[in-house]
């Protein structure tokens, strides 16, 4: 027992650990895995644990109190606001849950809302115009919804004056006041560039109008919506993503205070929509990261305290599977956990079902209930930035923020994101990293489970009624694991026609116990393409053995294979065997292997 009082110190009867034992121990473990040589010097271990990320700086394997950046993080709700742009967190109920809705239909808009509201989400997000819910469909589909305590944002598209009319006058015919209402426009001319390619209809001038009437008629509505989402759907970083939204920023910034807006006045208008992946810590270091390059610019437009970022948080569409859906049950809950921590005020949890089509009433449940479980019974949003303090965190937040004011400083030296757009400078730098991340998604280094790995040949995907198809014209939009489910969906097509799916033979070499972990590798493989395996004979052969066995009687058994008429014989591992038309391992080319053998099989694309 200590005497009361007594300082207790963790630790205290260890001996302090350095840096250095622990590179020791690292580089032992290191060479026994084969990662390093004997001849590998202790001062490389760092280099061989970091991770690259697609912004350029690599995350170290160890932090340390000299790891974390020099620079002050503040308090929360006091700048440079990175460690929340609220000073009350937690202790007013948590992050604002935010249910989307794209239906046009407004009775079945209405049912979806009301029985969002009355199990948990807090506001809503409602698509209008084109080929979502018309304008003068509002007051039916908002029918029962006290307006002044269920905050709407608008997804208005590119006709956003309209909609900003029709929910003026929607307000007018039911007598409620304006100034208590809560929500948003989503006027953003410039996301709508960057989607369709074209600034048709109405512009920046027409944003700033709006914006006016709100701070006028309106304060707690905002106009403005920055949708950086389409940067990150075009495949672009998380530094990328955060610079084209900065310079977005800026760009309305401009607008609003040349129609005469004071900048305190214009910031509050403007609110910023992010992508939270499953990538947690990448995600809570970017809205830190955020919030962090606002706060900069809010200082230099000369209203420091105004540059507290309104964030909204959506789960990534990109990281959506259409195969094996469910697990993207895993992925959203990873995302929003990460969103809420890494302080984002209003968080839209995409249903697991979105790459399948129209969600339907249990997928927009589970949705909802995902936030519901992280506030009220994982209580996440009672710590206000819990990450905040974190080395790894720390140093992420700064290498970010600094990577992403790069390349914000590149597009306004290039005259602005609306001429950065134009020039094709955006869509180049996002098409150089979605080349990169492609092939890391093809080599399976980023790795997709349940479509790239552990796929299910025999599960049955759920069947919903097809969306509304998106707009484009402009940035691409692609999914992480589009490239696999595009094989999928040929071996699904060959099902349908033949009865059967394309089929690899699998010939083991040496004992069960020796082939079996190549034939699991080859097996799961295949089934990444819609390609099952048998070991009847056929016309594609796969081989499946030990290195050992391979050296012994590779050669000699491809030659009998092929005078019984085999046509392709694969090999599970590397080598140079003379007969073998092509190799596949760990790390190899899983898509273009896997294209090549549909072909073989006689898959039509």
């Amino acid at each position: 027992m200590t005497a009361p009082g007594d300082e207790l110190t963790l630790g205290a009867d260890f001996p302090p650990a350095t840096v250095e034992q622990w590179r020791k121990l690292a580089l032992a473990a290191l060479r026994k895995s084969g990662a390093a040589t004997e001849d590998t010097a202790l001062e490389q271990v760092d280099e061989l644990l970091a991770t690259t990320t697609y912004d350029g700086p690599s995350i170290a394997a160890l932090h340390t109190p000299d790891s974390a950046p020099a620079g002050p993080t503040g308090l929360p709700g006091q700048r440079p606001f990175v460690r929340g742009a609220r000073a009350s967190g937690g202790l007013d109920g948590g992050w604002d849950v935010r249910q989307r809705h794209t239906g046009e239909d407004p009775k079945e808009t209405r049912e979806a809302i009301l029985g969002d509201l009355e199990n948990g989400a807090t506001s809503i997000w409602l698509s209008v115009g084109d080929d979502a819910l018309p304008f003068d469909a509002l007051p039916e589909a908002l029918d029962g919804v006290y307006l002044d305590l269920a905050a709407v944002v608008l997804d208005p598209g590119k006709d956003f004056a309209a909609a900003g009319d029709a929910w003026f006058d929607l307000l007018a015919a039911r007598g409620v006041d304006p100034r208590q209402v809560r929500g948003g426009l989503g006027a953003d001319p410039l996301g709508r560039l960057a989607r369709t390619g074209s600034l048709a209809g109405t512009g920046l001038g027409s944003a700033a109008a709006l914006a006016g009437r709100c701070v006028a008629e309106a304060p707690g509505i905002r106009a403005v919506t920055i949708d950086a989402t389409v940067y990150h759907d075009a495949g672009g970083s998380d530094a990328e993503e955060l610079g084209c939204a900065a310079a977005a920023g800026v760009a309305y910034l401009r607008a609003l205070t040349d129609a005469g807006l004071p900048v305190e006045a214009a910031l509050s208008q403007l609110e910023f929509r992010y992508a939270a992946t499953a990538d947690q810590f990448a995600t809570i270091a970017k809205l830190r990261a955020a919030r962090r390059i606002w706060a900069r610019i809010a200082e230099l437009s000369g209203a420091p305290d105004a540059g507290g970022q309104r964030q909204h948080a959506v789960t990534s569409a990109a990281m959506m599977t259409a195969r094996d859906p469910w697990v993207n049950l895993l992925r959203t809950t990873i995302a929003a956990f990460a969103a809420g921590v890494g302080g984002a005020d209003a968080v839209t949890v995409l249903p697991f079902d979105h790459g399948l089509g129209r969600p339907d009433g249990f997928s927009r449940r589970l949705a909802r209930n995902t936030q519901t479980l992280l506030v009220e019974e994982a209580h996440v949003a009672r710590v206000i930035d819990p990450a905040g303090g974190s080395w790894y965190v720390e140093n992420c937040t700064d290498e970010l923020a600094r990577a992403a004011w790069e390349w914000f400083t590149g597009i306004e030296q290039a005259g602005g994101i609306a001429a950065a757009l134009g020039s094709g400078l955006v869509a180049d730098r996002l098409a150089a990293t979605w080349q990169r991340r492609e092939s890391n998604l093809a080599h399976r280094r980023d790795p997709i489970t349940g479509v790239s790995e552990f796929p299910n040949l025999a599960e049955r995907v759920p069947e919903r009624r097809p969306a509304a198809a998106p707009v484009g014209g402009g940035l691409p939009r692609h999914r992480y694991a589009e490239a696999f489910e595009r094989l999928r969906d040929r071996s699904d097509a060959y099902l349908a026609e033949t009865g059967s799916r394309p089929t690899v033979s699998l010939v083991t070499l040496g004992s069960p116990a020796a082939s079996g972990p190549r034939v699991t590798f080859a097996t799961n493989l295949f089934a990444a393409g819609g390609i099952a395996v048998t070991s009847s004979p056929g016309p594609v052969v796969c081989l499946c053995g030990p290195d050992k066995a391979y050296a012994e009687q590779a050669v000699d058994l491809t030659t009998e294979l092929r005078a019984a008429g085999t046509q392709r014989v694969i090999l599970a591992g590397r080598g140079d065997f003379s007969g073998i038309d092509r190799y596949v391992y760990t790390g190899c080319d899983a898509v273009a292997a896997l294209t090549a053998t549909l072909a073989d099989l006689g898959v039509p694309e």
